[in-house]
């Protein structure tokens, strides 16, 4: 009775159960095209407002918009281009009716497993509705208006007329929208004039603008382009022989005109902000970016920069553009990049070498020992013995022989003079004292997030960093300890007057502050008595290390006012020699000097705080001993720690002193 009675609602129940899916499906479908827009609007959309970049003091340094796009017929755009658009993007392209089920349902897969929506299995016609009327953000309901409107364009268009729709919208980064210009922008051709492996790396760039433009990041770019071809290669659209010559094709791209203001600074703007804001609101939305950069200062660092590597080439009688540079300056109590020079001419070169490069600090980088080392009892006054030493091979370590650059030795000195006058066997010993896992640690907490290698010439600066990570380590030391993350931009504001973005930036405590009193002191020594006395001539204190790599490749200068943390490096892209003379004393602080000088124009003198629990005393610059008011030199001292007259000399362990 009772199944008869099922099989006797059962269909009816089922009738009803589908009814309902389908009307919600209908009331689904209606409900989305309340809010779409007309599809014969398609023709008649407009770029839209120019974004502009402002510096601090109201200089405009860029405009971003969409109207640098110029669309091309499809007859006109090379076959490569085409075929590779759809080998990577959308390969059942001509055989689906906009929407493609199958990838859509691996996607809906991946997007459980996830737990998030991660993965959106857009087809062309998908991508096109959403570069032509959609927001970019990732939810499922602008999925299903994107594939509603898919739908829409399939019954309007043509396969051949939506792919030429889409090729003209596409947004490449660096305000270029659409193939045509994205061939001009990257690399300075017309269409008709690109060959296979730049069809190929131009068709990569879509998936993520900004990580694979070459303007960036060549290696990334050409990675990306040679993905493209072994897929091209793949369904048949190349053959064996034009796939390994264009992966063996340099990516070579456009020289741009000289007109920008802070090249280098705008274009790491333009790729934290494509990532932040998307690359339509940011090159359609008429936006104000305000920026901490000032532009005043960024002229200085650029005349700087200029005048210092051409003195560079002619003392070494090297070509124009064999020998580059980067200098970055901070405000040292918020962390925003006031200044930012990634090379001579970003037109020949657009690889930032004050952001980018990672290269060896040398000697700029020992604070980071120093600072590990106060930790642990160090003062100033700390003797420690500058002689020929070997250090047995450990399970870290291979046997190493450190050597001072002067190739003598000063005997038994203090860590004072050992810093200021740039010793390299003090530093070996306090790192093999404190172990080079200590000294990352302190090193990390303090920014450094480059890999930093536990080798006992870490001491010596042998691992790579960049300049921007060096500098904001060095801003610490001037903030009492306190470390910022760098920073570019203040706020974003849309057409309206609203603020939309305004980012959070990180600070921590790296130091503390007694310890970082004490450091800025050893560093002032340094400017006072040491490798860094050309630097006297700016008003007001001064701070800073010098740093120069193994046979001269790199020559820095770190160096700070109770204001402004500059970093400046001075070398050769190819990592040759920069000449046998040309240290950080040299080639690196002259551009400093002359950059900081200007800086300094016409502001009152600050000086740097000094914190309770902190005193000076007169000591002897070369043992540290305590002498008579006024004789010696003045040197900070966490109060407790101050040599006293008649008290045991402090010395690294004794077994650290032996040779």
């Amino acid at each position: 009775m009772a199944k008869s009675r099922i099989k006797k609602w059962l269909p009816l129940a089922l009738t009803i159960l589908l009814g309902a899916i389908a009307g919600s499906g209908i009331a689904l479908y209606f409900g989305l095209m309340h809010d779409l827009p007309e599809i014969q609007d398609l023709q008649s959309t407009k770029p839209l407002s120019i974004t502009r970049v402002y510096s601090s003091d109201g200089v405009v340094l860029d405009e971003w918009c969409q109207e640098r796009r110029d669309p091309a017929p499809l007859e006109t755009i090379p076959k490569a281009i085409r075929q590779a658009i759809i080998a990577t993007e959308d390969r059942s392209f001509y055989d689906h009716f906009g929407v493609d089920v199958k990838g859509l349902m691996r996607a809906v897969v991946s997007n459980i497993k996830a737990g998030r929506f991660k993965e959106g299995a857009s087809t062309i016609t998908q991508q096109t509705a959403k570069n032509h009327f959609l927001s970019p953000e990732k939810t499922l309901t602008r999925k299903l208006k994107e594939a509603v409107l898919a739908l829409q364009l399939e019954r309007r268009y043509t396969k051949d007329e939506i792919l030429e729709l889409y090729l003209n919208k596409i947004p490449f980064g660096s305000g270029a929208f659409g193939v045509q210009e994205a061939g001009r922008r990257f690399f300075g051709k017309e269409l008709d004039e690109l060959t296979l492996a730049e069809c190929a790396l131009i068709a990569g760039m879509p998936k993520a603008p900004s990580a694979y433009s070459p303007l960036a990041n060549k290696e990334k770019a050409e990675w990306r382009r040679n993905v493209v071809l072994k897929q091209m290669l793949d369904v048949g659209d190349i053959t064996q022989e034009q796939y390994e010559q264009a992966v063996n094709e340099p990516v070579v791209t456009a020289s741009r005109s000289g007109k920008d203001k802070a090249p280098y600074y705008t274009a790491q703007l333009r790729k934290e902000l494509g990532e932040e804001l998307g690359e339509n609101l940011l090159y359609q939305g008429g936006l104000e970016i305000h920026t901490s950069l000032n532009y005043r200062l960024q002229k200085f660092a650029e005349q700087a920069v200029k005048k210092g590597v051409e003195a560079v080439q002619e003392r070494e009688g090297l070509a124009p553009g064999e020998v580059n540079a980067g200098l970055i300056c901070l405000n040292v109590k918020t962390g925003e990049i006031l200044a930012h020079v990634g090379g001579v001419d970003f037109g020949e070169s657009q690889y930032d070498r004050a952001v980018m490069a990672k290269r060896q600090p040398g000697s700029s980088f020992k604070p980071f020992v120093i600072a590990a080392g106060l930790e642990e009892g160090l003062t100033q006054s700390t003797l420690v013995l500058d002689e020929e030493v070997i250090f047995p091979k450990s399970r870290e370590t291979a046997e190493w022989k450190p050597e001072n650059y002067s190739g003598n030795f000063q005997g038994e000195i203090c860590f004072r003079r050992a810093l200021a006058y740039s010793r390299n066997i003090p530093a070996a010993r306090l790192i093999y004292a404190l172990s080079p896992t200590r000294v990352i640690e302190k090193a990390k907490s303090l920014g450094i997030q480059s890999e930093l290698k536990p080798y006992l010439s870490l001491s010596l600066g042998s691992s790579e960093v960049t300049l921007l990570e060096l500098t904001a380590a060095y801003a610490a030391f001037a903030n009492g300890g306190k470390w910022n993350e760098p920073n570019s931009v203040l706020e974003a504001i849309d057409r309206s007057g609203q603020v939309i973005y305004r980012p959070r930036h990180e600070q921590k405590i790296a130091v503390a502050e007694q310890d970082a009193a004490v450091i800025v002191d050893m560093l002032e020594a340094v400017v006072k008595e040491g490798s860094g006395k050309a630097a006297q001539v700016v008003p007001g204190p001064v701070a800073g290390k010098t740093g120069t790599s193994s046979q001269c490749k790199d020559a820095l200068f770190i160096g700070f006012t109770p204001e402004f943390a500059a970093g400046v490096w001075v070398g050769r892209d190819d990592g040759a020699s920069l000449g046998r003379t040309e240290t950080g004393s040299r080639a690196a602080l002259p551009i400093w000097v002359d950059f900081m000088k200007n800086a300094m124009q016409d502001r009152s003198v600050v000086y740097f705080p000094r914190p309770d629990g902190v005193i000076s005393v007169f000591i002897d610059p070369v043992s540290g001993k305590p002498t008579s008011p006024g004789h010696g030199v003045q040197a900070l001292f966490i109060k407790g720690t101050e040599p006293r007259r008649g008290a045991p000399e402090p010395r690294l362990p004794e077994k650290f002193l032996e040779n």
